[in-house]
């Protein structure tokens, strides 16, 4: 990997995501412990919520997991509603993850 480069999510991890009413969450499990450390230090809650910010998501709390390479992320406020409320397509948030995995993420330039 080049200082500098972009890296999409999907190049670092795989993910999954699924509802708990208004709210969503996406796990996101690096491919190895370099992967962890790129996505540690950029996939941050802000990232993500702004890589979402046409859903209206009011926050978003991420959980690190570093003992299975692994990161949380609980997106509230995300479903318009929820499953039996939403008139969204995707009412249970299943696509949120592989919508995740085409993320691009900037690695650091070397200091």
């Amino acid at each position: 990997m080049t200082s500098g480069q972009l890296m999409f999510v999907r190049d670092l991890a795989t993910a999954r995501s699924g509802d708990k009413g208004n709210h969503a969450n996406i796990g996101v499990v690096a491919k190895d412990a370099e992967s962890y450390e790129i996505l540690r230090s950029r996939l941050t809650s802000v990232r993500v919520q702004s890589h979402f910010s046409g859903l209206g998501i009011t926050r978003v709390e991420r959980f690190e997991l570093p003992l299975i390479g692994a990161f949380n992320f609980l997106l509230y406020d995300a479903l318009g509603g929820g499953a039996s409320r939403s008139l969204r397509i995707d009412t249970q948030g299943k696509l949120l993850a592989t919508s995740l995995l085409d993320l691009q993420l900037r690695l650091a330039p070397e200091v």
